[in-house]
């Protein structure tokens, strides 16, 4: 795919340019509980894993998985690698916010994983929160576009009011420290807020919301959390892709409801955004 896209490059006409895409995907693919009975992991997994083979994303990030299931995905998709530790030692306990991206396009310049609290360099819960939430980030050489950008996962708590608008704040503030050149910015997730509520519009100031600045309008249903329950309207909209101003605009935004005989891969619905640089 990659030689493909830089031979048509080299085919364009003389002073003709060519855009290089990047396309990303954020899931939360909802954790390991057997008492999901009929939508277990174990029976929703290859479908998942076949949904982000088919849709070809640059760089995914997921939300909820435990060390098991972010194995097996990168068993699945042995293209990828990937970065990021469990959110209760840092390591492999607890759920991941795990970033994933193509090893012939990108190479890794940095990553690390920090806490969404007080003391964001130890495991630990922050504010009100019920649990503790991690943000990953990967720091990436984007060799087809000759290119560096920065891209951030996360998933905000479901609980704390306080602790997801410190999220927010928190998350600016660590990619203003890191990104110290202004280079692009990818920060996706599931941030347990819908567009009115402080979060997302903390972050929707701060960066571009994709839904909101695609080109072309957003394709799928309005909202990204199914709760499972297939014949019911998803209208509740809490995960989402941001960008940067700089450097990256936004062609396209989706949220993809595939299923397979009437069961979704997981509880929410990926979201994904097709750009270029």
């Amino acid at each position: 795919m990659l030689r493909t896209l830089i031979l048509l490059c080299f085919l364009l006409p003389f002073g003709a340019t060519c855009q290089t895409t990047l396309t990303a995907i954020t899931y939360n693919i909802r954790f390991d509980n057997p008492a999901d009975s009929a939508d277990a992991w174990p029976l929703r997994r290859a479908q998942l894993a076949a949904q982000l083979r088919f849709y070809a994303p640059d760089v995914f990030g997921i939300q909820e998985g435990l060390h098991r299931q972010v194995e097996y995905l990168s068993e699945q998709l042995p293209a990828f690698q990937r970065v990021g530790g469990g959110r209760d030692d840092g390591k492999t306990a607890g759920e991941y916010s795990a970033l994933y991206f193509l090893k012939a396009r990108f190479g890794l310049l940095q990553s690390g994983t920090f806490w969404l609290s007080e003391t964001p360099d130890v495991p630990s819960k922050g504010w009100d929160a019920n649990l503790p939430r991690v943000c990953t980030y990967a720091h990436l050489y984007d060799s087809l576009a000759a290119k560096k950008i920065w891209v951030f996962n996360t998933h905000f708590d479901h609980i704390g009011v306080e602790a997801r608008r410190r999220s927010a704040e928190l998350i600016l503030l660590k990619i203003k420290e890191l990104n110290k050149e202004n280079e692009p910015v990818i920060l996706m997730g599931d941030f347990n807020s819908e567009p009115g509520e402080a979060p997302a519009v903390l972050l929707s100031r701060a960066l571009m919301d994709t839904r909101t600045v695609s080109r072309e309008p957003s394709f799928g249903p309005e909202g990204t959390f199914n709760a499972f329950k297939f014949h019911e309207p998803v209208k509740r909209l809490i995960d989402y892709i941001f960008v940067s101003e700089n450097g990256l605009r936004v062609r396209q935004h989706a949220v993809l409801s595939d299923s397979k005989n009437c069961h979704y891969p997981s509880d929410h619905l990926p979201v994904l955004a097709r750009m270029e640089y």
